[in-house]
């Protein structure tokens, strides 16, 4: 495997410290792989709590069992391997991998479009979701669109095209997303955790009321203080309204690692 390297020996880089990316770390810290991700110093994760960007933040992030460490400078990530935790290092264009030099690069920005991966990156350079074709930006793609293909691995052509629409939870789908109804800054009244009812204001902009559209419980939601545009996605209401989801990974980022996982093991046992 990779040249007789063990697992823990493999080194994985990934472009991206969100929701899905966490997921997909998660999977793969599990197993012992050598995991450092990149992150932009601002990051705007709705679904914080189960979110390794958080760290860039606070120093440090934990979820489920695995901790994720902000990075300082790239001689700071085997001290924090060291540790045993993950490091995130603020580097939105990835240059770290020319120190790096890793075996694995995943692109889990999930930005619908490549923001600068090469299929050159790494032996093996998997996407995730729509923007990436395979043999000509990247090895592998994860389909990331709920439905029968959720999790599966493409080995040639690309990811279903984004639809714009979120996916269905109990029916609901552009309903349970909370949008900025204008310019500004964000100040937040609820939290993620905090039940709500429908048309409750959960935070304001100005003096202007962010509410949300439906009851449940806050799934995701900006941090307090960020500066958003009119239409942008802050929030996301979990109509089923269990708070334990708000703080475990999701359905559909685990399958995703799955995916991600099974590529990575097919190709260094080939």
């Amino acid at each position: 495997m990779a040249g007789n390297k063990r697992l823990n020996e493999i080194v994985i880089l990934v472009r991206g410290a969100g929701e899905m990316a966490t997921g997909v770390v998660h999977r793969l810290a599990s197993c012992h792989f050598k995991i450092c991700m990149t992150e932009g110093p601002h990051p705007l994760a709705i679904r914080r709590e189960v979110a390794f960007s958080e760290a860039i933040f606070d120093g440090e992030k934990e979820v489920e069992g695995i901790a994720a460490k902000r990075a300082e400078s790239p001689d700071h990530i085997w001290e924090i391997w060291r540790g045993g935790k993950v490091p995130v290092l603020v580097d939105p264009q990835a240059k770290i991998k020319d120190f790096l030099k890793p075996d694995v690069l995943i692109d889990a920005i999930l930005a619908k479009r490549n923001l600068g991966t090469k299929i050159t990156d790494a032996p093996l350079v998997i996407g995730l979701g729509p923007g990436f074709c395979v043999g000509k930006d990247v090895h592998r793609v994860i389909e990331t669109n709920r439905g029968h293909n959720l999790g599966r691995i493409i080995a040639a052509g690309q990811a279903e095209l984004n639809t714009g629409i979120p996916g269905s939870i109990a029916g609901y789908t552009e309903e349970r997303v909370i949008r900025a109804p204008i310019d500004g800054r964000l100040i937040l009244l609820r939290n993620i955790g905090d039940s709500v009812k429908a048309d409750e204001t959960v935070g304001k902009i100005g003096e202007t009321d962010v509410r949300s559209k439906i009851s449940g419980v806050i799934r995701g939601l900006l941090r307090d203080g960020a500066e958003v545009w009119r239409g942008m996605k802050m929030g996301d209401v979990d109509p089923r309204g269990t708070r334990v989801h708000c703080y475990t990974i999701s359905d559909k980022a685990r399958t995703i690692s799955g995916g991600v996982l099974q590529a990575i093991l097919e190709h260094f046992s080939a």
